[in-house]
């Protein structure tokens, strides 16, 4: 009778725990077969006609209180094609993005210097709470302490990525300026809306130039483009709680009318990223040595398991996306992935160490070539490539199916470039080196070498190569061997030496 009622609990178990995760898997799957994403569709009406690639820099900008906003052309045909808007963000000192959030999945980069992040997830306990020795108000009995989310401490190098609909903020607790380069991606099937991006801040008053200008070129004075100018009133698009009535919003948030005009921020023209005057004072707790050992061990035993062909967990019980890492750091050199003394190296961030990009279905790597160094020549397998030049200047290629140059040109630091899914491109950094970031539309995206010792030459034989090229098996043997570098080639050398 024991052993029967065990049996029919542990059943029942098994039940609620089948459901469970069946719960989290709708939140964090893949959409269906059926349902394409606005770049698919594209790409299937032939839409995508990319004749010439241009390195470009961002073409409008706007200032705030406490920082500069530059937005790249949304209106380029290579960023309509891969259905993407590209932002940057300058935040001054003690300076705070204000809360927002966007109609499709987001990827951060820290291009320089650090601060603290905060993201609001729907449904998820405010974990941080100050110390129980709470303060009461005089008289009310009520306490004082906060709660609020987790918070995340941010720097140079760190990946930061947000699904669709997740509120942000952040803010520069450092003594320089923090530079953050990110894009939106908004063909992604998490957004329901159309092609443009849309900002809903929920503080502030936003100036109108943040929001999408897809389709539009409008012509605006010099005065206007400068970093001086902060536009005028009228040029505002507003926060979400501008359109509320104030009666209403006072009575959902049980205040009165005085403070629910000013959570309307009609009158507030300090932009989107505003100066804090003393500065925030928050719970973040402080990660002790033993914790970034800790760390460190996690991050090499994934890299053990996905050398050994072994997939990493991914989102399930032990992961929801309330306790789900956001933030991956690719800037540090003892954890990178490929490595050439002589060349450089490359790192990246994939749903395989970052479990969150799984439900975004974007990554993002790092690639750092020394001086003359080159990157294989290679295409993207199964990804658009977004790349952003952090540091130094060199030459990069590409070409298409038809073998015709699309792009050959010199690039330099704070430039933006796309790569189309399949075109090949080949990299080579001048004398200073070269930097970027490459953010990519699959969150386990793969690239194909054309030279090295991974590469499709390589592996085939010989034969074919010397019958394919018209050349003989000595030249074929060449083709194969005088490269035994991985990825990156290091300079001025037909190196066989192994890594």
């Amino acid at each position: 009778m024991a052993y029967s009622y065990l049996l029919s609990l542990g059943l029942c178990v098994l039940v609620l725990l089948h459901n469970s995760v069946a719960q989290i898997e709708q939140v964090t799957s893949r959409p269906s077969g059926q349902e394409k994403s606005q770049r698919q569709q594209r790409w299937q009406r032939d839409e995508c006609q990319l004749n010439r690639i241009n390195a470009v820099e961002p073409s409008r900008r706007f200032q705030s209180e406490a920082g500069l906003t530059e937005i790249w052309d949304e209106n380029d045909q290579q960023f309509q094609c891969v259905g993407i808007v590209a932002m940057r963000h300058t935040i001054q000192a003690k300076g705070l993005l204000l809360p927002q959030y966007v109609n499709g999945p987001k990827l951060i980069y820290v291009v320089q210097g650090r601060g603290i992040q905060g993201a609001v997830i729907p449904g998820c306990p405010e974990t941080y709470q100050s110390p129980s020795e709470s303060q009461f108000t005089a008289g009310a009995g009520q306490s004082q302490r906060d709660q609020h989310q987790k918070v995340r401490q941010i720097r140079e190098g760190d990946v930061i990525a947000l699904p669709a609909g997740v509120a942000q903020w952040i803010y520069n607790n450092g003594r320089s300026p923090l530079v953050l380069v990110q894009i939106i991606d908004t063909s992604n099937p998490a957004n329901q809306l159309d092609q443009n991006h849309r900002d809903f801040f929920l503080a502030g008053n936003p100036q109108r130039e943040v929001q999408s200008q897809r389709g539009e070129r409008s012509l605006r004075s010099q005065r206007e483009r400068e970093p001086g100018s902060r536009g005028s009133q009228t040029d505002r698009s507003g926060n979400i709680f501008r359109g509320i009535d104030e009666q209403m919003i006072a009575e959902a948030f049980n205040i009165n009318t005085d403070l629910a005009r000013k959570m309307r921020g009609e009158n507030d023209n300090r932009g989107i990223i505003v100066s804090v005057v003393d500065d925030l004072e928050m719970l973040i707790p402080r990660r002790s040595q033993e914790e970034e050992r800790q760390e460190q061990e996690a991050e090499a035993q994934r890299q053990l398991e996905r050398s050994r062909g072994g997939r990493t967990r991914t989102n399930g019980v032990e992961e929801t996306f309330c306790t789900a890492r956001l933030r991956h750091n690719i800037n540090n050199p003892s954890q990178t992935d490929i490595f050439n003394p002589r060349g450089g190296r490359v790192t990246n961030a994939n749903s395989h160490n970052l479990p969150i990009l799984r439900s975004l279905r974007l990554s993002i790597q790092k690639a750092v070539l020394y001086s003359n160094a080159i990157m294989t020549p290679h295409w993207n397998i199964n990804a658009y490539s977004i790349r952003y030049f952090t540091r130094g200047s060199g030459r990069v290629q590409i070409v298409n199916e038809n073998g015709n140059s699309v792009f050959d040109g010199q690039v330099k630091r704070d430039q933006m470039l796309t790569v189309p899914q399949n075109f090949v491109v080949i990299t080579k950094a001048n004398i200073e080196g070269l930097e970027w970031v490459s953010f990519k539309t699959n969150d386990r995206a793969q690239i194909s070498q054309l030279a090295g010792r991974v590469s499709a030459i390589r592996s085939m034989p010989e034969e074919v190569l010397a019958n394919a090229f018209q050349v003989s098996i000595d030249d074929a043997r060449r083709l194969k061997d005088n490269r035994q570098e991985i990825t990156v080639l290091s300079p001025g050398s037909r190196s066989r030496s192994r890594q």
